[in-house]
């Protein structure tokens, strides 16, 4: 790489640290919000969950594109899941700043999976924050090489963030108020 492309690249990435460490503490910031006259968004969890699902199934078409030489939808899809990921981000946000959190009401053995499925789920959605934003910089600035390598890391873990959030969703959905 030349070094217009290291500068680059070296601006992107404390770019992206900034973002990394912001999202997470203002998510963080925002769950101890509550919109005190909101009505409350109680409609949201299906359709954040839903917002999930589609981004775990245009990941995987994401990778048969570009396992067949399509690059420009394969960049389309991925643009699209980045654009889902952040409605989500945005839905799920405004959802626990209007409702109170639901707890599994569930026991046993069952309990256990779920909460193991949720902090993973948790742990993995801030991890995935800078990987999807340094493979994406790695494909933007035309290091396909770097890009593919990275993307076999962040490929899989985007898509159990997005499957994992469905299967949270509907473990917990019998215990939601409506």
């Amino acid at each position: 790489m030349d070094n217009i492309q290291t500068e680059k690249e070296k601006r992107f990435n404390k770019f992206i640290t900034i973002v990394s460490i912001i999202i997470p503490v203002v998510v963080a910031a925002l769950f101890g919000v509550k919109l005190p006259n909101a009505k409350p968004l109680s409609f949201l969890p299906p359709i954040y969950a839903s917002i999930n699902g589609l981004t775990a199934v245009l990941l995987i078409c994401a990778v048969f594109a570009i396992k067949k030489g399509n690059r420009k939808l394969h960049q389309n899809l991925i643009n699209v899941c980045v654009g889902c990921s952040i409605l989500f981000l945005v839905l799920y946000v405004a959802y626990h700043m209007t409702s109170d959190s639901t707890s599994y009401g569930g026991d046993g053995v069952v309990k256990y999976v779920y909460l193991f499925i949720l902090i993973t789920h948790i742990i993995l959605s801030i991890l995935i924050v800078p990987l999807v934003l340094r493979t994406y910089a790695k494909a933007y600035l035309k290091d396909f090489e770097g890009h593919k390598k990275l993307a076999k890391i962040t490929f899989p873990i985007w898509l159990y963030v997005a499957v994992s959030g469905v299967v949270v969703y509907v473990m917990i959905s019998p215990y939601y108020v409506y």
